[in-house]
């Protein structure tokens, strides 16, 4: 044979076609789902790498109430369950309910005859089983078969116990008593998978109306009588509606990665709140909102170093009734201080003390102090507080570090008087254009000007803070957030807070806190480098985990309270115009808004 063949086999395939081989060598279904070994204990099955229990109802009480089962259906662990119904026949039903009758009948007759006590066990199956017959005889009720059969998951034999203490524990409290099926976990196993097999064959009598009490098909709802429309409940296709105003405080945070729906979410409930009689201020990062002010006639501020629209941080709010102009006072100078301490990249505990006497001598200057009344008075400007500081020993580092803000290439962002009014039912605050160096200070300054105007007017308003990680950077403004989350309740307004890098926002000091201060967490679909610490954060369980990393865009998990539910967000038409900020949306509304101006031009 030559060298070429020598590694060549000759089958002899006994006249068998092509596919006849082919068709030999398929694996079935059964093939493909069977795990590789079963392991059989007299309490236990172990399938692959899994340990399981089966485990069925052997009694009830006397009465069932409604949803009794939804503790175990909702039942944060994996399980199947099987609810085996079998009818029998009325007429059967009747002639066994006949000789019970009349054996319960004779067992009080007999104790009537010798002068026993009545026994009110046997006065009420006697009393129970009448009426069951009544009903039955009238077609009111008819009468089943009923076993439950739940099989147990677990990765060992310790967790696997707890599991079945848990459910134990549930069902117990309500009389409904669980046993596992010794010696027969195979049967029982057949039973719960779903082939229509009842092997276990472990029965109790139940008619329509306590059966009716197992329907398994329950889940979650939050769904309120008032609110806005958050979006799909994905567990039974309800509305999730809920009015964050209805909760111990009115403040949210969103997680996210980009691109996952959050902007979008969030301007969907800006939509809807406006139409619930709510104000709404939003501190836009990348002028994703402008659209949307426009569409709904709102303000947009853009906030720059060349734009008309100026914050003056030395405006003071009015005293509302319950407040001193001393108190409104002394406030404010605690913000200037923090301001400048991050505008001047950090205050030495000299630097801190002398930047609070000038601002003090400031206000001073223009007849301001804790004994005036202020409301009529014109505040001064950062260049009168330049003035001040120039006269203060000790103060040249911080003269030159703040020249930049006064008369530098900075000067034109903070100098000037506030032009800025936010009455309308929605304003947007964009710093977009501002340099990064300066957006801290900007979302500081544009922050304290609206808690300013808050506290002046008790109002429903919704403060949106989008991309919040950018004042979790500095832990004067992170503070200052932390600040209003804690106190917007007082004044009427919900914070909420929207990031995509969550390990920056949990992180912070500030983080954890404001996010036990919001009534509302939103998650939607997360990075698997940040999952992690969400999970941890949140307590989620690992198919809560792999949902948010599955997640499709506005998919996610939605908390209020201690209920929380699988979200999908949903807009109709009009809304999704609107809100969208796809890019290639975005390019098809603006190429239809240039056809029809260039079709009305012609």
């Amino acid at each position: 044979m030559p060298e070429a063949q020598k590694n060549f086999q000759i089958v002899n395939t006994g006249g068998m076609l092509p596919e006849d081989i082919y068709a030999a060598t398929n694996l079935d279904m059964k093939d493909i789902l069977a795990p590789a070994a079963i392991k059989v204990t007299p309490k236990d099955l172990y399938v692959g790498e899994k340990i399981l229990r089966t485990l069925f109802v052997i009694s009830y009480p006397r009465f069932l109430t409604q949803d009794w089962f939804t503790p175990v259906v909702n039942l944060d662990k994996v399980y199947d369950v099987s609810i085996m119904i079998h009818p029998v026949e009325t007429e059967l039903a009747l002639r066994t309910f006949q000789k019970k009758v009349a054996e319960v009948q004779s067992q009080i007759n007999e104790r009537e005859r010798k002068g026993f006590v009545r026994d009110p066990v046997l006065d009420v199956a006697y009393q129970d089983l009448e009426d069951l017959r009544d009903k039955l005889q009238q077609a009111q009720e008819k009468l089943f078969d009923v076993g439950i059969y739940i099989t147990i998951y677990a990765n060992d034999k310790n967790e696997l116990d707890k599991v079945e203490g848990e459910l134990k524990s549930i069902l117990d409290s309500r009389l409904v008593y669980l046993k596992p099926a010794i010696f027969q976990q195979v049967e029982g196993y057949r039973s719960v998978l779903p082939l229509l097999t009842d092997e276990l064959e472990v029965h109790y009598k139940l008619n329509s109306a306590p059966l009716s009490s197992i329907f398994p098909f329950v889940s979650f709802d939050l769904t309120s009588d008032k609110g806005v429309l958050w979006g799909i409940n994905r567990h039974n296709a309800s509305l999730v509606l809920f009015d964050r105003f209805s909760m111990p405080n009115y403040n949210s945070v969103t997680f996210a990665v980009s691109g996952s729906g959050k902007s979008y979410t969030t301007k969907l409930e800006i939509l809807r709140t406006l139409m619930f009689d709510a104000d709404v201020i939003v501190i836009d990062p990348e002028q994703e909102y402008k659209f949307l002010a426009e569409a709904t006639g709102g303000h947009y501020f853009n906030i720059s170093l060349n734009s008309e629209h100026h914050i003056n941080p030395f405006d003071l709010p009015v005293p509302r009734d319950d407040e001193s102009p001393a108190d409104v006072l002394r406030s404010n100078i605690i913000f200037l201080v923090g301001l400048f301490r991050i505008m001047l990249g950090g205050l030495t505990p000299e630097e801190d003390g002398i930047i609070d006497r000038a601002v003090a001598e400031t206000y001073a200057l223009k007849d301001i102090t804790a004994d005036t009344n202020f409301v009529d008075l014109e505040p001064p400007l950062l260049s009168d507080f330049e003035l001040v500081l120039a006269g203060i020993t000790g103060a040249e580092s911080l003269l030159q570090r703040l020249e930049k803000y006064t008369r530098g290439t900075w000067a034109g962002f903070l100098n000037q008087p506030t032009n800025v009014d936010i009455t309308k039912r929605f304003s947007v605050f964009s710093v977009r254009n501002m340099e990064d160096d300066l957006k801290p200070v900007a979302v500081y300054i544009i922050t304290h000007h609206i808690w300013t105007a808050v506290r002046k007017e008790l109002r429903k308003r919704l403060m949106v803070v989008d991309e919040a990680w950018w004042m979790m950077k500095s832990e004067d403004t992170a503070s200052f957030l932390f600040g209003l989350a804690k106190r917007g309740r007082k004044y009427y307004l919900g914070i909420s807070t929207i990031t995509q890098d969550v390990n920056d926002f949990l992180r912070s000091p500030y983080g954890l806190p404001i996010l036990t201060n919001s009534s509302i967490q939103l998650l939607l679909k997360q990075s698997p480098t940040t999952i992690d610490l969400v999970q941890q954060t949140f307590h989620l369980t690992d198919e809560e985990k792999y949902l948010l990393l599955e997640s499709g865009v506005g998919e996610g998990l939605f908390f209020a309270g201690i209920k929380h539910v699988a979200i999908k967000v949903y807009a109709s038409y009009t809304e999704d115009q609107i809100v969208s900020s796809d890019p290639a949306q975005l390019l098809a509304i603006q190429r239809s808004k240039d056809e029809l101006a260039a079709a009305q031009q012609k």
